[in-house]
C-alpha cells in the first residue's frame, strides 16, 4: 500500500512527520533512485526508500499493556525524575520491550491507576484518542459520600464543566458503603478531557478516592497486577488493528471527507523519541 513518504520515515522512528517533509525539501530522500519531493507516496514494502543513501527500514509494531501504579507519570521522559524519586511508565517496562520506541497513548494521571497502551504504532493511537471515533473508556471510580440519584442523573447527562459540556456518559454498577462513607461506580465515556471524572465528580461534591481505568477500546486490564505490563496477545493486537481500521474506513466514508483520512497530529508526529509533555487525558 502506497503511503506519504513523511509518515513512512515517522513511522520509522526516523524523525517527525514535520521533519520529515523538511528531509524531503533539504533533498535528502530518495525513492528508487529519484529525488523525492513533498506529498509523495511509495510503497514501503517494495520500494526503495532511502535517507541520505541509507535504506528506511519500516519499525515492527509493539504493543504492550500496563497496569500504572499510583504515582507513576504518563510521559516518556521526566526531567525532574532524578530529583524528585519518581519513576515515568517507561521504567516499568521489562527488558523485553526496552528499545523499543514506545509511547503511551493517552494520559492518566499521577494518582490514577489502570490500564495504559504502550506503542510505536501512530495509526492505532489515533483511532483510540481522537474525539470523533469516540473510543470508549470504562473506569471504576471511588468517591467520597453517598452520590445521591439526581447527582447521577446529572452526571449521565452531562455537565457543564469549566472548559465546556461534557458528553452523556454511563453510570453503572453504584454501590454506597456506609462504614467508610464512600460510594463506588463504573463510569463510560466517549471523550477524553484534562482530569474530567475528577472535575465533574469534585462539582457534584465527591472528591475521587480512587480512579482506575479497566478497559479502553477493545482492551481489557483483566487481571495484570498493579505494575506489571505484558505484550498484547495475538488476538488482543487483531481486535486493536481492527478497531483502528474501522475508525480509518469510517473517516474515509464520512460526506464530506477525503478518501485519505486527515491527517492528525500524533505522538509519532510530534515526538518520535518522547518527549517530556505528558499526553492529556480525562482522568
Amino acid at each position: 500500500m502506497r503511503t506519504r513518504l513523511q509518515k513512512i520515515l515517522a513511522a520509522a522512528g526516523l524523525a517527525s512527520r514535520r521533519e520529515a517533509e523538511d528531509w524531503i525539501r533539504a533533498g535528502r530522500v530518495r525513492v528508487n533512485g529519484e529525488l523525492a519531493r513533498v506529498g509523495d507516496a511509495a510503497d514501503p514494502h517494495h520500494d526503495d526508500v532511502r535517507v541520505d543513501g541509507r535504506p528506511v527500514r519500516a519499525e515492527a509494531h509493539r504493543y504492550w499493556l500496563l497496569h500504572k501504579p499510583r504515582g507513576v507519570l504518563t510521559t516518556t521522559r521526566d526531567p525532574h525524575a532524578a530529583r524528585a524519586g519518581r519513576d515515568t511508565v517507561l521504567d516499568l517496562l521489562p527488558a523485553a520491550a526496552r528499545g523499543a520506541r514506545l509511547f503511551p497513548v493517552g494520559r492518566l494521571d499521577l494518582d490514577s491507576e489502570g490500564l495504559l497502551l504502550l506503542t510505536n504504532d501512530g495509526d492505532v493511537a489515533q483511532a483510540l484518542l481522537h474525539p470523533r471515533h469516540g473510543c470508549e473508556r470504562e473506569y471504576r471510580v471511588t468517591v467520597r459520600g453517598r452520590v445521591a440519584a439526581d447527582a447521577l442523573r446529572r452526571l449521565a447527562a452531562g455537565l457543564v464543566l469549566d472548559d465546556g459540556p461534557m458528553a452523556p456518559c454511563r453510570v453503572a454498577g453504584v454501590r454506597h458503603d456506609p462504614r467508610r462513607d464512600e460510594t463506588r461506580l463504573t463510569l463510560t465515556l466517549r471523550e477524553g478531557r484534562k482530569r474530567q471524572i475528577r472535575r465533574a465528580l469534585g462539582q457534584l461534591g465527591h472528591p475521587v478516592r480512587r480512579l482506575l481505568r479497566t478497559r479502553m477500546g477493545p482492551l481489557r486490564l483483566g487481571r495484570l497486577e498493579v505494575g506489571a505490563a505484558r505484550e498484547l496477545a495475538p488476538g488482543e493486537r487483531g481486535a486493536l488493528r481492527a478497531f483502528a481500521a474501522r475508525r480509518t474506513l469510517a473517516d474515509a466514508a464520512a460526506p464530506g471527507r477525503a478518501t485519505t483520512p486527515r491527517r492528525a497530529r500524533s505522538p509519532s508526529r510530534s515526538r518520535p523519541r518522547g518527549g517530556s509533555r505528558p499526553q492529556r487525558g480525562n482522568s
